[in-house]
């Protein structure tokens, strides 16, 4: 059941499994586009039209995607990784493509399908990514990410208007908690090849932890 609504909250069309290692990726990308989206990204909040999914986010305690260099300078590699209960689940089956005009779609690694857009934002160190999940019809949800925990009010008032957009308000929007360590984060030194040596990036002492406001469901726990 755990397995199946992280898929799910992910918009992913696969189930969670297991990432195997993979070998050093290529040089980085020259993009400008690119660039900016490499390296690791914590998941803030999210929001969704389907009862079910937002129900699911709520089961979510932390999360990240660490972005890689693909084989081309417009792909990128996205590995994601959520704690659900006692389990760390990753799953590596999409992708972010930056198209004509500096449009970044996420897109499935098998099929090629889009099933996701990142919308723009005042800030680079914030990510809004815009899932498209099929069912019966196509619902929208939204997945708030940034380079560190210690998001502005700000950030989180564009995150809410588009949310808005959807026909979601506040009470909609699930922030995570990240009360556990069960998926570490780690981050590549800079100018430092990714296969000899990287770093742990946790939140520093006394950063304002997401879950503690703007969530009804998860404030107070």
């Amino acid at each position: 059941m755990a397995r199946v609504g992280v898929a799910a909250v992910l918009g992913l069309a696969a189930l969670l499994l297991p990432t195997a290692p993979s070998p050093c990726p290529p040089p980085r990308p020259s993009n400008t586009t690119a660039s900016k989206l490499l390296g690791t990204w914590l998941y803030v909040a999210g929001a969704a039209q389907l009862p079910q999914h937002l129900l699911e986010m709520l089961l979510i305690d932390h999360g990240h995607l660490l972005v890689e260099p693909g084989a081309g300078e417009q792909e990128l590699l996205i590995t994601q990784s959520v704690a659900v209960g006692d389990q760390c689940l990753t799953n590596n089956s999409t992708y972010f493509e930056i198209a004509a005009g500096n449009t970044t779609l996420v897109k499935h690694a098998k099929t090629h399908q889009t099933v996701g857009t990142l919308m723009n934002l005042s800030s680079e160190d914030v990510l809004l990514i815009q899932y498209q999940l099929q069912r019966e019809r196509t619902y929208l949800g939204l997945y708030l990410y940034a380079r560190n925990l210690s998001t502005s009010t700000a950030h989180q008032e564009e995150m809410e208007l588009h949310a808005k957009h959807l026909g979601l308000g506040k009470g909609e929007i699930v922030y995570a908690p990240w009360k556990t360590e069960l998926c570490p984060v780690k981050e590549t030194e800079e100018g430092t090849s990714p296969c000899t040596a990287a770093v742990t990036a946790s939140p520093p002492a006394g950063t304002h932890q997401p879950g503690s406001v703007g969530n009804p469901h998860l404030a107070g726990q």
